[in-house]
């Protein structure tokens, strides 16, 4: 699933969160405990996961993000580091990095999260970082003035992951070549996944790609629209498949595939696999094999 090169450079702004992950054979009742059959603690958030992706795939990662200070931020930053991932800093105005709660059903592989996302740190103003002559670069929509720094810098093709609609996210449509949204997400008045694709392209967006979960991922790319199935897998953790797919997706457009429908096959397939095995992290171990 890699290519042959090595030196392809992703920027990617964005949250970063601590996640502690518990695989459980059912998720509990209201007023219920239950014990699970394994835990996890891993860096999270989807601009982070996309780096590590695109970081175990061959490329090379950066990470704009906040992550202040405190136990948190240092399990986090460790995660991140270990996968290759160069983390860059935002000041913020204190405060540890957001941590999310998260439940696996081992029978499905559906998750479950609860956590403050954003909310729980507010970046410093002003933010001014340098170019890292990036490739590309990926914005998940949070934290829109490290977004905004990031866009001041560099001039590589844009992707935006669009999970739910946020108003900040509108000045960045201005320049994002590639939108991947989810089937949940709509603009504002946009009755169903159609509509929205339609509104975007209407924004100026060259290229929609819309992700159904298991099902085909619809896209159009200029006049040009089609659909592409994914893999067909027994699926057993679903926590970041999606950010897999963003970070797969970021590499195929630098150092793979130069047409929308195999950018898309391939990201598929990476996105597939990592739903294949239990965990945050040991799924990046069967990309190279």
């Amino acid at each position: 699933m890699t290519t042959d090169s090595p030196t392809a450079a992703g920027v990617f702004a964005g949250l970063t969160t601590l996640d502690v992950v518990q695989h459980v054979d059912r998720f509990p009742g209201r007023d219920e405990k239950v014990t699970a059959a394994a835990q996890f603690l891993s860096a999270g958030g989807p601009a982070a996961n996309a780096a590590v992706t695109f970081s175990a795939l061959g490329g090379s990662a950066v990470l704009v993000t906040a992550l202040g200070s405190g136990p948190a931020a240092d399990v986090a930053r460790a995660d991140l580091r270990a996968h290759g991932v160069r983390v860059v800093e935002v000041p913020v105005d204190g405060g540890d990095a957001p941590v999310s709660a998260v439940l696996v059903d081992r029978g499905t592989g559906e998750r479950s999260v609860a956590g403050t996302d954003a909310t729980a740190l507010a970046p410093a103003a002003p933010i001014g970082i340098g170019s890292f002559g990036a490739d590309v670069v990926l914005l998940d929509g949070h934290y829109p003035e490290v977004a905004a720094a990031v866009l001041d810098a560099e001039r590589a093709p844009v992707v935006l992951d669009a999970g739910r609609w946020k108003e900040p996210m509108r000045p960045l449509l201005t320049r994002a070549q590639t939108v991947i949204a989810s089937a949940g997400f709509r603009t504002p008045g946009a009755a169903d996944a159609v509509a929205t694709s339609r509104a975007l392209r209407g924004m100026g967006v060259p290229t929609v790609v819309t992700t159904h979960g298991p099902d085909p991922v619809h896209w159009i790319d200029g006049a040009e629209s089609g659909s592409v199935a994914p893999p067909r897998v027994a699926a057993v953790d679903t926590l970041g498949a999606g950010d897999a797919f963003h970070g797969a997706y970021c590499w195929q457009l630098v150092a793979g595939r130069p047409d929308v429908p195999g950018r898309i096959a391939a990201a598929a397939r990476v996105a597939a696999l990592r739903t294949t095995i239990a965990g945050p992290r040991a799924w990046l171990r069967e990309l190279h094999r």
